[in-house]
């Protein structure tokens, strides 16, 4: 898109906004149930298209992607009249009379910049709650994953009045609105480096901002543990997406007594899950090209490998592959995103709460345990943005649950009420009759400073 094309898009929006259509509760509804139809209408162009890019099977692309979209829309048509009302809050009696509210009101227009490893959920989640707090959108999905954004496309176009949301594709055209300062706020999910670049932007403008990052995130195994269980839950989550997941099981930091029957359960789950020969299942997804592919093929040091680490290059799959590691091998020093499970052990949890505390703050961290004390050690005592008892991803899956990192795996946090809240400024207003109480107005007097007292202390 030109420049001046993007100029008129956002003018167009300004006007759109200054009509107040959206104010309209009603008419947010309307958009929202109107996108819930579209979605339902082409959910096969859908499956097609995360096929080319991922080879997702359409179980798992209506399970992380069509089905988690559907039910977050769902969830904001049912509960959206009840977000948008003023909330009263409690007035003191220096303010007397009066009364006090919060007024939710849209930030204008924002701008949300999705990854490909989930491109339709990750574009359409935050444009959900977006909308339903009343904004005008400028959406702009990743052209890495080719079919899935061509089909966002159609789906914004057929939804969509270009004034309330418009589909953008390049770098530039983000980069241009946000160094323009064209834009009220600016959700952003993908890698911390892209995450820096734009909260600097954003800084220099004002503009606030959401990020959405990643981090290795750590898998904890206790030697009370489910191991069956756990391993079952593990390699379900690890493997979602060919581990293209940002709250993927990063790595596993397992007690040392229970390693030998946890690498058992978690090969025996890999076998059942997806067979014996993985890189011949259909329904096993594939790295989104051959960057990815080269990058994940280089953590696969051969003498390490406990299960897996074969790849077909062709096709872009790796295996499911167990490392046996320690915390110098490449595969510990940055975020795994790809099926690679390296295996690290402690003897007590104080050795856990202090790695996992002195490296960067991940998304998300997993403990398996049949001791709440233990649980509660790790939840209270390690930093984290969120995630699950003997179970992994499915936090992310709850709308009353916000979904967000710490520090270097994000900031802010959307889904649900809390994803109406992210993309609404809540004025706070006192209204007054035209009664008056002179106590605050000059000329004073000991009794007025006495009354003042009494109600400010």
């Amino acid at each position: 898109m030109e420049k001046t094309s993007l100029d008129e898009t956002v003018k167009c929006m300004r006007k759109f906004l200054a009509e107040n259509s959206m104010q309209q509760v009603k008419n947010r509804i309307k958009c929202l149930k109107r996108l819930y139809k579209n979605i339902k209408i082409m959910q096969d162009e859908i499956y097609q298209a995360l096929k080319e890019d991922l080879n997702k099977s359409a179980a798992e692309s209506y399970m992380t992607e069509i089905g988690i979209t559907l039910s977050e829309i769902s969830y904001m048509i049912g509960h959206v009249k009840r977000f948008s009302k003023p909330k009263k809050v409690h007035t003191p009696l220096n303010n007397f009379p009066a009364k006090s509210y919060r007024l939710p009101s849209p930030y204008g227009i924002v701008l949300i910049i999705s990854p490909w490893n989930y491109p339709f959920m990750l574009s359409l989640e935050p444009l959900v709650d977006a909308i339903a707090a009343g904004n005008s959108v400028i959406l702009k999905p990743s052209i890495t994953a080719v079919s899935t954004c061509k089909v966002l496309g159609k789906l914004i176009e057929k939804t969509f009045n270009p004034e309330h949301v418009k589909i953008i594709y390049e770098h530039e055209e983000s980069n241009y609105l946000i160094d323009n300062d064209m834009v009220d706020y600016v959700f952003y999910t993908g890698s911390t480096n892209v995450g820096k670049l734009i909260s600097k932007k954003c800084a220099e403008h004002f503009i606030p901002v959401t990020l959405e990052m990643g981090g290795k995130s750590p898998c904890i195994i206790d030697e009370t543990a489910n191991i069956s269980i756990a391993a079952k839950r593990i390699i379900w989550g690890k493997l979602l997406n060919a581990g293209q997941t940002c709250v993927a099981p990063d790595y596993i930091y397992c007690h040392k007594s229970v390693k030998e029957k946890l690498i058992y359960e978690l090969t025996r789950q890999i076998i059942l899950q997806y067979s014996t020969k993985p890189l011949s299942n259909v329904n096993y997804p594939k790295m989104i090209n051959k960057k990815q592919f080269d990058a994940m093929v280089k953590l696969i040091e051969k003498d390490k490998v406990i299960f897996g680490g074969n790849y077909n290059e062709k096709t872009l799959k790796i295996e499911p592959t167990i490392l046996n590691a320690n915390f110098n091998d490449e595969c510990m020093q940055n975020e795994i995103f790809g099926p690679i499970l390296p295996i690290v052990t402690f003897e007590n949890l104080d050795e856990v709460i202090s790695y996992v505390n002195s490296h960067f703050k991940p998304l998300a961290l997993y403990i398996f345990s049949n001791s709440k004390f233990n649980q509660n050690k790790i939840l209270n005592n390690c930093e984290f943005g969120g995630g699950c008892v003997n179970d992994t991803i499915m936090h992310i899956a709850n709308s009353n649950l916000g979904f967000g990192g710490l520090k270097q795996s994000g900031i802010g946090e959307y889904h649900g009420k809390v994803g109406f809240d992210t993309f609404t400024h809540y004025k706070s207003i006192v209204k007054k009759p035209m009664l008056e109480l002179p106590l605050r107005y000059q000329p004073t007097s000991k009794f007025k400073q006495f009354i003042i007292r009494m109600f400010l202390k």
